[in-house]
């Protein structure tokens, strides 16, 4: 095998590909990435048997053949290489080595055989729709930060994408919750989506996937089976496995009588938030908020660090209402909301609080209060 490509196409790709390499592995060839040069030009390969990532680049192909080579590795000598520069890849020694040239460097590298790769991404996928990069960057952002990570609640360490019916119109739906906060994101389903089944994208394969739609402007291409989940673009194909498991029925804890509607400026309200968490515990980080007619005052008391108080202007008319939250989790849902205006609707101190972007029909998040 020979190949001749340019430092930038080399480096684009081997960053996607070997993002999914686990530095440590007891399968010595789960390090490698999959080279492989053919007559349309190369393509890189990781996987960490949960997930693989596919990426092609343009080559100018002397010899076609596949090799495998240490993927950190590879990746830290190109990055170190002159941004621009010509880089010469070519196998020897029966395909146990890889040369790498580029300008005065030389660099010999062990190899192992293409056809003991592993393969995830083969087999039938019979759902597939397409959809803008940046539709689905959106539901992945505005989700995500609400994945569980505690691992013995396995079927909450990912995003719950399903088609759910509203009124007349069928949509795409992101969920996630840890159980404390739940955000809700959704749009119009695009055609082939209506019959998909409802799957679990672990949380590892959601931020590669904002990761590698930073920046694209055309359409994603996602098929899936009740097992896994591919994405692919035009130069990229991720797979995934899904987690198998069955995610909770999350309408049950969506209030629907909230009745207490409190509007207040998102950048004030944050900031608020983030100053008078400032004395609180690591462990509880709790904010006593104290609602009534035009005005909250927010609240945090710390036997050990003291208290501090601050009271902003609020649009509210309904009884007063103390009630709790985590700060770290209201600034959270604060990061996501685009609109100036931030709407809670809300019912007592003990009960589900719903929030509201008011510039996006489409967001729906929802907290747990905390005592205080």
């Amino acid at each position: 095998m020979r190949l001749l490509i340019e430092r930038s196409e080399l480096f684009r790709a081997l960053s996607h590909v070997a993002s999914v390499v686990e530095r440590r592995t007891t399968i010595p060839i789960l390090s490698n990435v999959l080279l492989r040069a053919t007559e349309g030009g190369a393509s890189f390969k990781g996987t960490d048997l949960e997930r693989e990532v596919v990426e092609t680049a343009a080559a100018d192909v002397g010899q076609a053949g596949a090799v495998t080579i240490q993927a950190h590795l590879l990746h830290d000598i190109v990055r170190k290489l002159s941004d621009g520069s010509q880089i010469t890849l070519e196998t020897s020694g029966g395909g146990e080595r890889l040369q790498l040239s580029c300008g005065h460097s030389r660099f010999q590298l062990p190899a192992l055989a293409a056809d003991e790769f592993p393969d995830i991404g083969a087999g039938e996928m019979p759902h597939e729709f397409e959809l803008p990069a940046h539709e689905l960057r959106r539901l992945i952002e505005k989700a995500r930060f609400a994945i569980s990570t505690e691992e013995t609640r396995y079927y909450l360490n990912g995003i719950y994408l399903h088609v759910a019916t509203v009124g007349s119109e069928s949509m795409l739906r992101a969920v996630a919750t840890d159980g404390h906060r739940l955000a809700q994101i959704q749009m119009r389903a695009p055609k082939g989506a209506e019959a998909m089944p409802g799957v679990i994208v672990p949380r590892k394969t959601v931020n590669e996937v904002h990761k590698l739609l930073e920046g694209q402007e055309d359409n994603v291409k996602v098929a899936l089976s009740s097992t896994r989940i591919q994405f692919r673009t035009e130069h990229v194909v991720m797979t995934s496995k899904l987690i198998d498991g069955t995610f909770p029925d999350y309408q049950r804890v969506i209030p629907q009588g909230n009745n207490k509607v409190m509007n207040v400026g998102n950048a004030e309200f944050a900031s608020a938030v983030d100053r008078v968490a400032t004395v609180s515990t690591e462990r509880g980080r709790a904010v006593k908020l104290a609602i009534e007619r035009d005005k909250l005052v927010l609240s945090v008391v710390n036997p050990d660090g003291g208290s501090a108080t601050e009271e902003i202007p609020v649009d509210y008319d309904a009884d007063r209402l103390e009630i709790g939250f985590n700060a770290r989790y209201l600034l959270d849902i604060a990061g996501q909301l685009e609109s100036p205006t931030v709407r809670f609707f809300l019912s007592d101190a003990g009960s589900p609080t719903t929030v509201r972007d008011e510039s996006d029909e489409h967001a729906l998040y929802v907290l747990m209060p905390m005592r205080v």
